[in-house]
């Protein structure tokens, strides 16, 4: 029998419009599975980390962040089968940071739309920029690159998702070197301001790639991090470098789910993009989806057998909701089925 993880960014719906989305969602196995449970607690998010708090709870459990600083930047470059060859690496994300009158704002990073060929020419663009600066540049993909700046080894990030809707001035790199990142951030910015991919973006009416967007900062000697018992990661619908760690690519989430053999920690973060936006319509619609899909399936695989315990990790941007069940959970019937848990 397996043990299955489940993390779900932004499924736990902000508090000031819980009330009116617990009552619009209709999730009969997601009540049962929150109701019915052995353990459940509720953590507030650590103030001195610039993280969301699932992404804090994943660090820690893959070992890949002992203090809570995400340090998601070593294992990811392996998934690509890229060297961490010595010193301080970090995950860059080619970005579009909105000007408006009073502030900056960052776009999200999951609507850009930037292709595998216009990433790669913004890439070889920068590389000479960044290499004149003493650092190295390396490409994952079209939303994932890489940086080595070992003496901005303390500089403190915030991860995309925590930056995402908030005035950039609170959110941008801090620390020692932080004039350092400002500087080439800024060179590059004037480099691609007059880019072609840039130009053909805009005449799309796409958002230019006007910034990078460096964090989860590690160095070459971390360790390559797995989930805790070696269960294995799995990941559906997440950003492309969590996607590459789990090793998964599935676009059929039910397909995913019926697979699941043996221990499995599975982040899905469908729900994500639609909190970030406020699109409280479509997050119903998601988590709809998700009930039919993933929570009724896992539930049924619960009381059937064919998984042993179910642990559910819920999240928005200022708490994070941990509840466990089983089967024997499962027959406490006089415990009302309720959603209330997400209030």
């Amino acid at each position: 029998m397996s043990q299955i993880t489940l993390v779900l960014p932004s499924a736990l719906p902000v508090p000031e419009f819980a009330p009116d989305l617990v009552r619009a969602l209709q999730a009969p196995a997601l009540a049962s599975l929150l109701s019915r449970t052995g353990a459940q607690r509720r953590l507030p998010a650590d103030e001195s980390v610039r993280a969301l708090p699932h992404e804090t709870w994943l660090a820690r459990t893959l070992g890949l962040g002992s203090t809570g600083q995400p340090a998601f930047a070593g294992a990811a470059m392996r998934s690509y089968g890229l060297e961490a060859s010595g010193g301080t690496w970090f995950i860059v994300n080619p970005v579009h940071i909105e000007i408006a009158r009073t502030h900056l704002m960052m776009g999200d990073p999951r609507h850009l739309g930037l292709a595998e060929a216009d990433s790669r020419a913004l890439f070889d663009a920068a590389r000479p920029y960044v290499e004149e600066a003493g650092h190295a540049l390396l490409y994952g993909d079209a939303q994932t690159w890489f940086l080595r700046a070992d003496d901005w080894a303390g500089l403190d990030t915030a991860t995309p998702d925590a930056a995402l809707g908030m005035d950039l001035t609170d959110w941008m790199p801090l620390g020692e070197r932080a004039a350092a990142f400002r500087r080439l951030q800024n060179e590059i910015q004037i480099l691609w301001h007059t880019h072609p991919v840039n130009a053909a973006r805009e005449a799309r009416r796409l958002p230019a790639v006007n910034a990078f967007w460096p964090w989860g900062a590690a160095s070459a000697a971390s360790a390559a991090g797995m989930p805790v018992n070696g269960a294995r990661l799995a990941a559906f619908d997440t950003a492309a470098w969590l996607a590459q760690l789990a090793g998964t690519s599935s676009s059929d989430l039910a397909g995913l789910t019926s697979a699941i053999d043996g221990d499995t920690l599975l982040v899905c973060g469908s729900a994500a993009s639609y909190a970030a936006a406020a699109d409280w319509g479509g997050w119903i619609g998601v988590m709809t989806q998700l009930e039919a899909q993933l929570f009724a399936p896992i539930l049924e695989s619960l009381k059937n057998g064919r998984i042993r315990e179910v642990k559910l990790v819920l999240s928005h941007r200022d708490a994070l909701l941990e509840a466990t069940t089983n089967a024997m959970a499962q027959r406490k019937f006089w415990r009302r089925n309720t959603l209330e848990s997400l209030l």
